[in-house]
Formats: C-alpha cells, structure tokens, sequence
C-alpha cells in the first residue's frame, strides 16, 4: 500500500511518500521541509501539494498512493478536516487543509491532531503493535495524547479526548496549557525549562553556584535539551529536575490507569531521551498511587519511533482511514 503524508509544524512542514505492508512502513521519498513561517497557510499548501505531486511521480507508472495524511497540532476540526488557529500556527485560521491537498493532488485526505497521529504511528509501527488499548503522550513541547480504545482511534464527541496536559496535578508550580501546576506544566520541554530555573534560582539564591546554572546570567538559556544532556553526565541539580518531571508524571499516569485502564502506555520525545532519569521517580509514584490491579496489566514504555514520527504518524493517518474505510473530506 503506498501513502501520502504531510507533517505541519510550527517551525517546518514536510510531504512524504511511503509504503506500508503488514508491521512495516518504509519512507520512499520525502520532500525537503519547508520553513512554516515564511508562506501564508494557502501558500504553504500549494506548495506541499506540488512537493507530494514530485513525489508521487517518483513512483512506478502502475503504482498509486491511496490517500493523504496530515498530522497537525491543534484545534482542529479533524472531521471536517480544518485547521482551526494552532498557538504555533499563526495566521493559520480555520483553513481547509484536507480539502486543498485533496483537490490539488486528486487524492482522498484526512487530517488529524498530532498526539492522535503519534498514537496511530506507535500502534501501527511503534511501541504499542498489536495492542488495542493504547494511550500515547506526546511529552515535546507540549503535553497531548492519543488514545487507541478497543482497537479504534477514539477523538471523543467534539474532537478533544486526550487533552491531558490540561489536568492540573498541583495547585502551584509550572504552568503548561495556561494552567499553572498543570500536567503539561511539568511533563513538557517548556515546563522543565520553567522547573529548571525556579531550581537554579533557589541554589544562586542560598550562595552556591551550580554548574548547570552558574550565576543570574545563564538563567535565561535554561532548556528541556540542556537539562537533558547535563542529568545524563550527571548534573546533580539536572538530576533533581528531572526527578520532579518524574514524580509529576507518575501521578500523571496514576489517574490514567485509574480512568482507563490501558495496556500499555507510550511515551515519546523527551521522556524517551531521557528514559533513565525521568522513569525511576515516575515508576515509585505509579507503584503507591495506581490501582494495583489496573497497574499490574499496564506498560509504560517509550517510543519506538521518537525521532522520526513525524513522517510515520502522516502516514499513519492514511492507512487508519483506508483501512477503516471512513470518509475523506
């Protein structure tokens, strides 16, 4: 089965072509990405349009992809097949994305918010194969989740299931979603970059000058991917924050099993880059905090696909749609 996928980004968009066979998916041609803010939304789509038609003519004269799939942040109206103003999106204002690729490239497409698209990526391919009960977080930027119930995407009565990272699990600390001590408050790239500088303000402020944040000035430049890298040398206050990603994330994941008693539980970016910092503190909360019996069943484990779920979770798309038999828009 040969797909299309299109991955629009806040910082880059890509078209790709692939294949997909049973467990496997092979990407076949991928277009060059382009800069996301230098094109209007309707110039970027003529332009993914043009990238997936070079593609497309890549393939064996007797071969045709079977449909688009897009994978973008939201709010979306993915029934409709609308981009409705991502935050990381500006200007992008309730833009038809489906129904411009499908004209311009006379191709069935389907749109989907990004943890959803992850979520059909890890279930296909990924960590989560041939589970039919399955919650993906997307731990990036932010914090979302797609969820697989009994073997189908489950997008909820409006499109929102799975906006976890709005679940407030303090009543202070970073704030994530516009919500201060939220789920994506703490378990996110921005978040642990907020936890990263309220920890180095308390050391500079008590007189010692650590070496992941020496003095006042390097406040500022604190991030997830620098805490990151210092935790895996060692950094001991690098090890404390993320230790507090960790302790926040199990309880995360507490009320997941609770609610939802999935199978396994997938986790990509961040917590799959840093899996032996961040894992310990969660597993010790998930241990006191969870149902035994729902946690006995469940799997938390990262991503399989975490640096390059981009073009898999578009492709993705497509063939959960083929396969399901749902209608383009």
């Amino acid at each position: 089965m040969y797909l299309a996928g299109v991955d629009i980004g806040g910082t880059k968009c890509a078209a790709c072509i692939g294949r997909a066979d049973g467990e496997q998916v092979e990407v076949l041609c991928r277009a060059v990405p382009r800069a996301t803010r230098e094109y209007t939304p309707a110039g970027m789509l003529e332009a993914l349009a043009g990238d997936l038609r070079d593609c497309l003519a890549a393939l064996p004269a007797w071969e045709r992809a079977e449909g688009i799939g897009i994978s973008c942040g939201g709010p979306l109206d993915s029934r409709a097949g609308i981009v409705l103003s991502p935050p990381n999106l500006p200007g992008w204002d309730a833009v038809p994305a489906a129904k411009i690729l499908s004209e311009r490239t006379g191709l069935p497409a389907w749109l989907c918010n990004d943890a959803n698209a992850g979520a059909l990526a890890e279930w296909q391919y990924g960590a989560g194969r041939g589970c039919r009960d399955l919650v993906f977080l997307t731990f990036g930027t932010g914090l979302g989740a797609g969820l697989i119930l009994g073997g189908r995407l489950y997008e909820g009565a409006s499109g929102m299931a799975g906006e976890l990272g709005h679940i407030r699990l303090e009543a202070h600390g970073p704030v994530g979603y516009g919500k201060a001590g939220s789920f994506e408050g703490f378990c996110s790239g921005g978040g642990i970059a907020q936890l990263a500088r309220a920890f180095a303000l308390e050391e500079l402020q008590a007189g010692r000058s650590p070496a992941l944040c020496p003095d006042m000035a390097a406040l500022a430049a604190l991030d997830a991917r620098r805490v990151g890298e210092a935790a895996a040398a060692g950094d001991p206050l690098a090890r404390k924050i993320l230790r507090e990603a960790g302790t926040q994330l199990g309880r995360g994941l507490s009320i997941i099993i609770d609610m939802m008693n999935p199978k396994k539980i997938v986790i990509g970016s961040i917590f799959a880059r840093c899996y032996n910092e961040i894992w310990p503190a969660a597993r010790e909360v998930l241990e006191r905090e969870a149902l035994p019996a729902a946690r006995a069943v469940c799997e938390v484990l990262p991503s399989a696909l975490s640096e390059s779920v981009g073009d898999i979770a578009a492709l993705s798309v497509a063939r959960y749609h083929i396969e399901t038999a749902e209608e383009p828009v």
